[in-house]
């Protein structure tokens, strides 16, 4: 006599419609911030460098790519991110600055725990792109500190600012936008950082 299992179908009915709850796929477009910033070879500096993770905004402090389309309203583009939230992206592009210029050699990040002679850090104000009228720019906004490892004593700090005009208003157009202030920032903090590791060196 064959028997009947009648719980079998609910069984595999409720499997397949367990299916539907699964978490479905980011649809967005995740960006790297790309650089074209030339590899050089200059004269290496003595004194290390830990690059530090900029603080910033509860809004700038994740992935998302920052607009401003109007005054005070600040937005982010649809089904696009960045790679990393905007802080690392941005610590993360200024240490690959710095291996590319070659005059710092000796470098580190706040995720260790190295010691280094100095530390770069300071406040990201800007990391998106500004809308007035028609004209869009990449912004980019970075108020840095240069603080002496030994006694933690600010021995610099200066602020930057980055404008890039952006050509079209498709998100493509405006990370390749990024890319190229990244690239114009990362040479003036570069700079900067060098000039004041060697002033303070001396003293």
């Amino acid at each position: 006599m064959k028997r009947v299992y009648p719980m079998i179908a609910p069984i595999v009915l409720a499997l397949v419609s367990g299916c539907s709850i699964l978490p479905k796929p980011d649809p967005s477009d995740v960006y790297r911030l790309v650089s074209t910033q030339p590899t050089t070879q200059g004269a290496p500096v003595s004194w290390s460098l830990r690059v530090a993770k900029p603080q910033t905004s509860e809004f700038l402090d994740s992935p998302r790519i920052a607009v401003v389309p109007d005054g005070n309203l600040i937005s982010s583009y649809t089904n696009s991110r960045w790679s990393d939230p905007a802080p690392v992206l941005l610590r993360n592009r200024l240490l690959d600055g710095f291996q590319r210029d070659g005059r710092v050699t000796l470098l580190s990040t706040d995720e260790t725990n190295l010691q280094a002679d100095y530390e770069l850090g300071g406040q990201l104000q800007a990391f998106q792109s500004e809308y007035s009228g028609k004209a869009v720019d990449v912004v980019i906004r970075l108020d840095a500190r240069l603080v002496r490892g030994s006694d933690q004593r600010i021995i610099a700090s200066r602020r930057f600012e980055v404008r890039q005009p952006v050509g079209d208003t498709k998100v493509p157009a405006v990370v390749a936008a990024f890319g190229k202030a990244g690239d114009q920032l990362n040479g003036q903090v570069v700079n900067w950082v060098v000039q004041q590791g060697k002033v303070s060196s001396k003293r």
